[in-house]
């Protein structure tokens, strides 16, 4: 993931320093650099406004400043929602505050007095891991907003597909990789003679007393080989001594890691009414 050139040199670039001269200096070092989007204050209190109007990709920060020192700037910087990367780099005379600035979240140090070749290169590495994290994190959020957009479409789909099986079925069941029926809708309980009790301890439906046995030790083998079944027909004899009949169809169901999550179909009832 390489960055352009010219975004790095159009980077937006703030300078705090209480020093006219080290503000002067810094200023014209950057735009002599190319840098041409750099800005200044000298009012440490400013900044988290100014950061917060003008999103910066980099905040050169003078540490020793009076009313509000560095290390409160850096502080208070935290508090902006909008950023989570703290986009700082310190500038100290007191080599005993580089490592307290790196720990309160500074991303690099500039020594004074000044060495021009040092803070150019620190400033530029700076913003080149700036200008990734922010590409990164757009991408997540592009990513992120795509997945929720497929996520929602599936939805829908699902639903749609469920409306379309309801209207062209009288049911539609799914199981768990147990047998147990996890969701059903339609007048199955009814037309199959289940109690809901059964129906949630996961009995399967032909294996009631008046259902053909040799039809459900078909259906049974199907469902064992993981197997789709279409239009499977099974009948049962009532007690009155009449048959009924019903058709279903039905297909295994997998995860991503393509584990077995159970069955799902539609039936209805074929018995030729007199």
């Amino acid at each position: 993931m390489m960055i352009d050139e010219s975004q790095v040199f159009h980077a937006r670039v703030l300078v705090v320093d209480d020093q006219p001269a080290n503000v002067a200096l810094l200023e014209q070092m950057l735009r002599d650099a190319g840098y041409d989007n750099v800005t200044s204050t000298m009012n440490p209190q400013e900044v988290c406004a100014l950061h917060r109007k003008n999103p910066y990709d980099l905040i050169l920060l003078d540490l020793q400043m009076p009313g509000m020192d560095g290390f409160q700037v850096m502080e208070a910087l935290k508090t902006n929602s909008r950023d989570a990367y703290l986009p700082v780099l310190v500038i100290t005379a007191q080599p005993g505050h580089k490592l307290r600035a790196l720990r309160a979240g500074a991303r690099d140090f500039i020594s004074k007095p000044f060495d021009l070749v040092e803070v150019k290169t620190r400033i530029r590495n700076a913003l080149e891991v700036r200008l990734l994290y922010k590409r990164l994190e757009q991408h997540n959020q592009a990513l992120e907003q795509a997945v929720q957009e497929r996520t929602a479409e599936l939805r829908e789909s699902e639903a749609r597909y469920r409306s379309l099986t309801e209207l062209a079925s009288d049911w539609y069941w799914e199981q768990d990789e147990h047998g147990t029926f996890t969701k059903v809708s339609g007048p199955v309980l009814e037309m199959l003679g289940l109690q809901v009790g059964a129906l949630a301890a996961g009995s399967v439906p032909i294996s009631s007393p008046g259902w053909n046995e040799a039809e459900r030790a078909v259906l049974q083998a199907a469902i064992a080989a993981r197997e789709a079944f279409l239009d499977f027909v099974f009948t049962r004899v009532n007690a009155d001594g009449s048959e009924q009949k019903f058709q279903v169809s039905g297909e295994p169901m997998f995860g991503p890691a393509c584990q077995f999550l159970g069955y799902r179909g539609i039936g209805l009832e074929i018995t030729r009414k007199p």
